[in-house]
């Protein structure tokens, strides 16, 4: 018995170790600040230990603990928890390498593209992080935010529709669409 646990807690390390920055990416990027990312990430990862077993034998990981990462950033949002989502210095985010096709990530504004995620309505920056910075499709998103794929394309479109707006991110936004 001793030996399988120990065997899954060095595959959760692993799993832990190779996604933290792209955890903690995401969850910034959900809510705007530093430490509140690494809280959401933290927190995350301590739900999914509880149930590594099954977790870890699923066909996609990954897509559970997205699931409980969109859940927890949800339920600290309807208690009503003020997220601060244009912070002043994000220069202790863990970075991680841009892909060379990653629009968003040759943004020459980072500080724009936050203040404007953060006027988008929580579903909609969501349906927005996950959809174009997470490139996933419709279906994953839709099963990471626990509604439909309408849901999730009538949240994107508006969302990407404000973005579009904001004039320093029109070029951005209209050139970096995800999959279908």
């Amino acid at each position: 018995m001793g030996d399988r646990k120990e065997a899954r807690d060095e595959e959760f390390r692993s799993f832990v170790t190779g996604r933290w920055p792209r955890l903690v990416r995401t969850a910034f990027l959900l809510t705007g600040e530093r430490h509140a990312a690494e809280d959401l990430a933290q927190a995350t990862l301590e739900q999914v230990y509880v149930a590594w077993r099954r977790v870890g034998s699923a066909d996609d990981p990954e897509a559970y603990v997205r699931r409980v990462m969109i859940n927890a950033h949800a339920r600290r949002h309807r208690r009503k928890l003020r997220e601060f989502l244009a912070p002043k210095d994000d220069s202790g985010l863990v970075r991680e390498v841009a892909d060379t096709g990653d629009r968003i990530a040759q943004a020459d504004d980072r500080g724009v593209l936050l203040k404007a995620l953060a006027q988008l309505p929580p579903r909609q920056r969501e349906a927005v992080v996950l959809r174009y910075w997470e490139d996933l499709t419709e279906t994953q998103v839709a099963q990471a935010m626990g509604c439909s794929v309408g849901a999730v394309k009538s949240n994107a479109a508006k969302g990407i529709a404000k973005l579009r707006a904001i004039p320093g991110l029109a070029e951005t936004v209209t050139s970096g669409g995800g999959k279908g």
